[in-house]
């Protein structure tokens, strides 16, 4: 069974920086995709970024050349670096494991596509 635990936000400045990272326990899938997405207060779930074993990364607008999705296999940890953070990043920020790899970007950010969930950390931008 996978298990996965996310750290890091908290409250961050407008233009500042954070780092998350997800444990990753139990995987023994040989593909798979990992993504992060967003929550915020009133608004479904997004999908921010997604990596795959293949190698394939992709960002969704409103985050590409902010964000960087990575992983550690040595460490079975992924991370998202978090860069000039605006007030609309806030939110819940959860990671996500998909049982295969090599999806379409649509079906890669959305939330239908992933089996196992973490438990979510808060990232709040504010002044």
């Amino acid at each position: 069974q996978v298990q996965l635990a996310e750290s890091g936000g908290g409250s961050v400045q407008p233009g500042g920086s954070t780092r998350l990272s997800c444990k990753i326990d139990g995987n023994t899938y040989s593909y798979w995709t990992m993504a992060w997405f967003r929550q915020a207060p009133g608004k479904e779930r997004e999908g921010v970024a997604y990596i795959d074993t293949y190698g394939t990364a992709r960002y969704e607008d409103a985050v590409a050349g902010r964000f960087t999705i990575s992983q550690d296999y040595a460490e079975s940890a992924l991370y998202l670096q978090m860069n000039s953070l605006k007030p609309e990043d806030t939110g819940m920020y959860y990671c996500a494991l998909a049982t295969f790899a090599g999806m379409l970007d649509t079906q890669a950010l959305a939330t239908y596509s992933y089996k196992f969930w973490g438990q979510g950390t808060q990232v709040t931008v504010s002044s």
